[in-house]
C-alpha cells in the first residue's frame, strides 16, 4: 500500500528511553543510552569506538585461536587510540606501507611485532623497514625478491600463495598470490639472493563465511612446508591472513566465528608440527563491532511514495564501506513509533550518495538521530575528507 504523506510539524514529539544495562554490552538500551550521552557532548556525525568491545574481540580471538598470534591490520581503522589499545593488549600489526609502519612505530609498537604484508613495496618503504628493523614481509613474485634483496639484505620473507576466496565479500586472490606449485621455487630463490625465507602466507578474502577457504589453504600450506623440509629448507611461520567475519545485522545468520575457529584449530593440530608459529591479520573482526556511527537528519521530504531523509554523513565519508567494502548496514533510530518504508541519503549533491531506498524506520524529524552499529572497520578509514565540504565523523573512544 502507498505510504500516506506525513504532516510536517514544527516540533517533533518527545520520546522516552529506558536503560537496562551498564553501557558496556550491546543491548539496545545500553547502546542508545551511550549515544544519548555522547550527543550531549559532541556534534554529529560521530563515530563512537568502544574500548570494551575491542578488548572483547581481542580476547575472543585469542581464546578460540590460542595458537595463532593476531597482527591487527591497521588499514581497517588506524586511529591512534585504537592502535595504542592493541599495543597494550600485546597484539602485532599488519601494515601495508611505510606510512602505516611509521604510524605504529611512533605509537610504540615493537619492530618485531610488525609484518609488512604488502607483496608489492616501494624501494623507499623497504629501506624504511630496514632502517627501523622491521624484518618480516611478504612477497609473491620473483622481481619483488630482487627488489627486497637490493634494499633489505637478510630480510625475513613469507611467500604469499593464491588460495580460494569462495564466499568472501571482498576477493583478494584476484590481485595477490602466486600459484602454490611455484611457492617453493620462489622460497629457494629468496635464499639464493641472501634473504631469509621463513614461511607461507595466504588470505581467503575479506568477510569470509566459508571456512573451507581456510581449511584448503592450510592443507596447501602444509604441503609447501613439507616439500621445503624435504629439500633442506626449514620454514617456521604460517600466516593465515584475515577475513574473519562479523555480524553487521542483529539477526544475521551464517556468521559463526567460534565454529570456524574450532575447525581451523583442528586442522592446524593435525597437519603441522608443534614448532610452527601461526600468525593472522584480523582487521574487521577486531575493530568492526566496536564502532557505532551516529548521524542526524538534516532534511526530509516525501519522494517516490516514501519518506526521504537526508543525513549529515554519506558514502563519501563514513559510509564509504558501502562502496569500497561492499558492506550493508542496519539503520536504527532513537525514535520509536510506527515504521514506514523510507529512503536515506547522504548530504552531498551527488545522487550516488544514497544509503538505502527501502529501510523500515519510524517517522523522523530534522535533528533526529540515525545510527549504525558494527561499523568500526573500513568506514572512516576509507572516507574522503571534505568532499563537497562535508567532514567525516569525529572519532571518540569510550
Amino acid at each position: 500500500m502507498p505510504v500516506t504523506p506525513v504532516q510536517y510539524s514544527l516540533k517533533p514529539p518527545k520520546s522516552k528511553s529506558k536503560y537496562n544495562g551498564n553501557g558496556s554490552d550491546n543491548t539496545v538500551y545500553s547502546v542508545e543510552t551511550l549515544i544519548r550521552a555522547m550527543l550531549k557532548k559532541h556534534h554529529t556525525p560521530l563515530m563512537i569506538i568502544r574500548r570494551s568491545i575491542l578488548e572483547k574481540q581481542y580476547k575472543r580471538f585469542r581464546k578460540h585461536l590460542p595458537d595463532v598470534t593476531p597482527f591487527y591490520a591497521i588499514k581497517a581503522n588506524s586511529h591512534p587510540k585504537i592502535i595504542k589499545t592493541f599495543i597494550k593488549f600485546g597484539s602485532g600489526f599488519d601494515v601495508a606501507s611505510g606510512a602505516e609502519m611509521k604510524r605504529v612505530l611512533e605509537l610504540g609498537a615493537a619492530p618485531s611485532k610488525i609484518i609488512f604484508a604488502n607483496t608489492i613495496k616501494t624501494p623507499e618503504d623497504i629501506t624504511f623497514a630496514r632502517r627501523h628493523k622491521v624484518k618480516l614481509m611478504t612477497f609473491d613474485n620473483e622481481p619483488e625478491l630482487y627488489k627486497i634483496a637490493k634494499y633489505y639484505p637478510g630480510a625475513h620473507v613469507l611467500v604469499r600463495i593464491k588460495v580460494a576466496n569462495i564466499g568472501s565479500i571482498v576477493e583478494l586472490s584476484l590481485k595477490f598470490g602466486v600459484d602454490p606449485d611455484q611457492a617453493f621455487f620462489l622460497l629457494r630463490k629468496a635464499k639464493a639472493l641472501g634473504l631469509s625465507p621463513v614461511g607461507v602466507s595466504f588470505h581467503v578474502g575479506s568477510q569470509s563465511t566459508n571456512v573451507e577457504n581456510y581449511l584448503q589453504a592450510l592443507e596447501i600450506s602444509a604441503g609447501i612446508l613439507k616439500e621445503a623440509k624435504e629439500k633442506g629448507l626449514q620454514l617456521k611461520i604460517v600466516d593465515i591472513g584475515g577475513g574473519f567475519p562479523i555480524q553487521h545485522f542483529d539477526n544475521e545468520i551464517g556468521v559463526n566465528f567460534e565454529r570456524m575457529a574450532s575447525q581451523i584449530r583442528r586442522v592446524i593440530k593435525t597437519l603441522f608440527d608443534k614448532n610452527i608459529k601461526f600468525i593472522a591479520e584480523p582487521g574487521r573482526f577486531l575493530v568492526g563491532p566496536a564502532g557505532i556511527l551516529v548521524t542526524q537528519v538534516i532534511g526530509r521530504t516525501f519522494r517516490n511514495n516514501k519518506n526521504y531523509y537526508y543525513l549529515n554523513d554519506g558514502v563519501y565519508a563514513d559510509f564509504s564501506g558501502m562502496i569500497f567494502d561492499h558492506c550493508r548496514y542496519e539503520f536504527k533510530t532513537l525514535r520509536r513509533g510506527q515504521k514506514f518504508l523510507s529512503a536515506l541519503a547522504g548530504p552531498t549533491c551527488d545522487s550516488f550518495d544514497t544509503l538505502s531506498d527501502n529501510c523500515e524506520i519510524a517517522e523522523l524529524y530534522v535533528g533526529d538521530s540515525v545510527y549504525v552499529k558494527n561499523i568500526g572497520a573500513y568506514s572512516c578509514a576509507s572516507a574522503t575528507a571534505g568532499f563537497n565540504g562535508f567532514p567525516p565523523a569525529k572519532i571518540v573512544m569510550v
